[in-house]
Order: structure tokens, then sequence, then C-alpha cells
């Protein structure tokens, strides 16, 4: 149970309101609560020490994805820090297992046709501010090149880490990819689209009455076929959910090879923060890319 100071701090910023508190889960870096207020129930992250920060940048991801007004996110009533522990009040959704894929294919599909913003000096990748993938925090800084920021702020940083914890057998293939990656990841012309940029199945869910949420974003504007490539990488979503995206947006060809470069970004993440069991299939996609 958090502390009563925590506890009140957390409260004040509800306008006052105390309740019930209920641990309902953890992760690696956080715990999770219920509250019970007055008007209903309320979802609590909170994350101790060095991931801290991580909250403020899913806070800012779910009203970027809400102010859309095309999917569905929790609402966020209240963020803070209380000395090393962050807190996220989010409203509390009873959540089911997606009822009707195609109709999450089709509102992910208006997220990416949906407007977005951009650098300050006119640049179309990257968000206003840095937030976290899982457990390692992410780089978000503007660029008009998307090859090179998907090469500077999202694959060099994990293949740094990686041979930082020792798989240092990946790095004869990882500079080979990263010089390749304009050739792979040009030649088409890409619509900035806002991403929710973590979409495996356990980010997504129902309500009651068949309506799709997502939640857990790491959002930043980029190529569309980021959330598309992560929704085949662990399973949970089917031809169904692809046939609603492609009701709304077409997918371009030579998307299965750009697929596996953004699911690699996943797989060595997952590598980095869970280990070597992720190595093999890791290992598999790099040298896939540069044979």
């Amino acid at each position: 149970m958090p502390d009563a100071a925590f506890r009140s701090a957390v409260e004040a910023a509800l306008d006052g309101a105390g309740g019930d508190w209920r641990h309902v889960g953890a992760t690696g870096w956080g715990d999770a609560w219920s509250l019970a207020l007055a008007k209903g129930r309320c979802f609590i992250k909170v994350v101790r020490g060095e991931r801290a920060g991580m909250l403020a940048g899913e806070a800012d991801g779910l009203r970027a994805l809400a102010e859309t007004g095309t999917v569905r996110v929790p609402a966020v009533y209240a963020e803070g820090i209380v000395e090393d522990t962050a807190y996220l009040v989010l409203e509390w959704l009873d959540l089911h297992d997606i009822d009707d894929q195609a109709r999450l294919g089709r509102a992910l599909a208006a997220l990416h046709d949906a407007e977005t913003p951009s650098g300050p000096q006119g640049e179309r990748f990257g968000w206003h501010r840095d937030n976290w993938i899982g457990g390692t925090p992410q780089q978000n800084r503007w660029s008009d090149d998307w090859p090179a920021f998907f090469r500077d702020a999202r694959l060099a940083p994990q293949f740094l880490r990686a041979f930082r914890n020792g798989f240092r057998d990946l790095e004869h293939d990882a500079r080979r990819l990263l010089a390749r990656l304009p050739e792979l990841l040009g030649g088409r012309e890409i619509v900035p689209s806002l991403v929710h940029g973590d979409l495996w199945s356990g980010n997504a869910a129902s309500l009651a009455g068949g309506e799709p949420v997502v939640f857990d974003p790491a959002v930043y504007v980029g190529d569309r076929e980021v959330d598309l490539a992560m929704s085949e990488l662990f399973g949970g979503f089917g031809a169904v959910f692809r046939s609603g995206y492609e009701s709304v947006s077409r997918v371009e060809s030579g998307y299965a090879r750009r697929r596996d470069v953004y699911n690699l970004y996943h797989l060595l993440n997952h590598l980095n923060l869970f280990g070597g069991s992720y190595l093999a299939r890791t290992a598999r996609t790099l040298a896939r890319l540069v044979a």
C-alpha cells in the first residue's frame, strides 16, 4: 500500500476525494491500483525511481490520441510525482477481449489519417518530447528524414544497449543494416501519421458494447506502418483487423520488408529488457534484412 503522504497527494490532485485503494496488478517497473471514489472507480499507475518519468510521457500520448477523436483511450484524470514516485490517474474501464477487430482496424486507420503536428522547423517526424517504449527511454527528436529518424532515434540506441548488455554477436550485421536503412525505408512518399507506437494485443481491448480501446501508448509522428507491423509481431490481431484497416487505408507494396525493419526495434527492446530468450528471433530478423 502506498504510504499516507503519497495517497494524500494523489487524492488532493483528485479534488481531495478519498477512497478505498486496492492493488490490482504490477509490471516489472510499477504497480497498479484501483481507487474507489464517490463518482466511481479510477485506475492508478505508480512507478518509482529511475523510470518515474515514464508516466508523464504516457499521459501526453493518451491526450494526443484522444484529441484526434478517432480511437477510444482512457481519460487522464491527474498525474504527478511525489518525491521519487510518479502516479497517473486514469478513467477506469471494464475491458474485454476485442469483439470487433475490423472496427479496431478502421479506428487505427482513422488515427493514421488524422492531422499531425510538426517540428519547430517544419520537420515531419518525431514528437515534442521523449517518452518510453515499455521500460526503455525512447528518443523523439524531430527530423525531416524518416530513414535517418528510424536509424538514429530507434534502431541505433537499441543496438548500443544490446552491445552493452553483452550481445556483441549482433554488431557486424547491425552496422550493415544501419547503412542500408535509406534503401530499405526509402523509395516511397511517407505521409506522417500519429502512431500509437506500442500496438501489441496486450495494449488493445473492447468495452462491453464492442467499442475498441487502446492504451499504454508510445506515441510519435512517423510511418503508419510501424503500428501495422507491431500488430503482427506477437499475435492477437488477425486478418479481420487487417481487412478493417485496409477498408480505410491502403497498405503499400514492399510492406513485408519494412515490417521486419520496424519490428526489429521491438525485438531489440525485448532483448534488452528481458534477456537472451529474444536473441535468436532478433538475430534471424537482422540476418534476413541484410541478406
